[in-house]
């Protein structure tokens, strides 16, 4: 896959018109999503973004689990100048269906330790199940708006995204 990748990008930048852009996201907002492959390219044009308009935090299940979301959120909001954000879950998440036991036994098929797999409180938190798509988008609303670190001066919105017509559904309007 990598020699594909980079004779792809040979191709690209022969055409390409490269523009200085700043760091800082031009619309302020910060955007937690899936990691999910049908986003890619998808969920910008849902949402009317473009390079350069919002930092976008993407993992499994658009969770909150561990700390590098929120620290990724509380960057976005102290350092890079995002004044809102956005919790965008989707329809038909592979998430919401993880199972832990067929998880853990791929981990040990691959060649990981079981104890190091049983070091994990929750291997189902972990690795970014869900309980469902529309209820991890609320709780993890939640989690950000009740985290120490974050301001409540920030909105924080929940949405979900309609995988197969990019129908976006508020669950959270965080200016209320």
């Amino acid at each position: 896959m990598l020699d594909e990748i980079l004779e792809f990008n040979k191709e690209f930048v022969k055409d390409f018109e490269g523009v200085e852009l700043s760091h800082l996201p031009k619309k302020k907002v910060a955007i937690l999503t899936c990691m999910d492959c049908r986003l890619t390219g998808f969920l910008p044009n849902a949402l009317g973004i473009e390079r350069g308009d919002a930092k976008i935090i993407r993992n499994a299940g658009n969770t909150i689990v561990g700390s590098d979301a929120i620290k990724s959120i509380a960057a976005a909001i102290y350092s890079l100048g995002c004044e809102e954000v956005l919790v965008v879950g989707h329809s038909e998440c592979g998430m919401a269906h993880a199972n832990p036991e067929n998880i853990k036994s791929k981990m040990l098929e691959m060649g990981i330790k079981e104890e190091d797999i049983d070091d994990i409180d929750n291997l189902v938190e972990w690795i970014g199940a869900i309980p469902g798509e529309e209820q991890n988008v609320l709780n993890t609303v939640e989690a950000i708006k009740n985290h120490p670190l974050i301001t409540s001066e920030v909105p924080i919105h929940g949405l979900i995204l309609d995988i197969v017509t990019g129908e976006l559904k508020v669950l959270i309007d965080g200016r209320e």
